[in-house]
């Protein structure tokens, strides 16, 4: 039985925890026990809640650095982390503590930021909200995915991975339940890396990934 892709949008609910840092270490001891929604905030918040203007960087731990403590050397090291190949919060969580170690351990002397300039650790709450939209035929997408709310396509390719085997977005797992005739399709989107990029954009690229794919079948009809 084709079961349909039932769509659901998303917002961002942003939590002050009421703990800040002002320097590198009191960072790194923060970064050991502040709630796992602190990093999936600072990470991909910036995506569906846009909180700082800085295109350079795609996290707060990146800004912050640079910025308020002027040490380019690990707000590039922070930067460049990718989110996605961790296979939990925990795992990143432990990365971003091992790098700020390693900085503290060269550095003579402990950065700081400028009263007023202090990291504030903030959490982030998922709130669902369903759409009513099914859609049972893949075909379908090609036209809607345009039309799909950036919380939609957060909800169903990002926040996705923290909640599926395999950690992957809700689309391919839809699709490969309907069989194998959508295979090559699966692997597009899979191999997708939402992160480096903005919801915007990502929405083109799932849109030309499903354009492409029924444009090389005769009348959108699969054989």
């Amino acid at each position: 039985m084709n079961e349909g892709f039932n769509i659901s949008d998303c917002a961002l609910i942003a939590i002050a925890t009421g703990e800040k840092a002002q320097n590198l270490r009191e960072f790194r001891d923060h970064l050991r026990t502040v709630h796992p929604g602190c990093f999936y905030y600072h990470f991909w918040g910036g995506l569906l809640y846009p909180h700082f203007n800085d295109p350079e960087f795609q996290n707060d731990f990146a800004v912050w650095a640079s910025r308020n403590l002027h040490d380019q050397k690990i707000s590039e090291q922070f930067a460049v982390i990718d989110p996605n190949i961790y296979s939990d919060i925990e795992d990143l969580r432990q990365e971003i503590i091992e790098i700020v170690e390693e900085r503290l351990y060269e550095s003579e002397h402990v950065p700081w930021a400028k009263r007023g300039q202090e990291f504030h650790f903030i959490r982030s709450q998922i709130v669902i909200f369903e759409t009513g939209i099914t859609y049972t035929d893949p075909r379908e997408l090609v036209e809607a995915i345009p039309n799909m709310s950036l919380g939609s396509i957060f909800f169903h390719f990002i926040d996705s991975r923290r909640r599926t085997e395999g950690h992957r977005n809700d689309i391919s797992v839809w699709l490969e339940g309907l069989g194998d005739e959508y295979e090559e399709l699966i692997k597009v989107l899979d191999k997708i890396d939402p992160y480096f990029t903005t919801l915007s954009e990502l929405r083109n690229i799932i849109h030309i990934a499903f354009y492409n794919f029924f444009k090389k079948i005769p009348n959108g009809k699969l054989t």
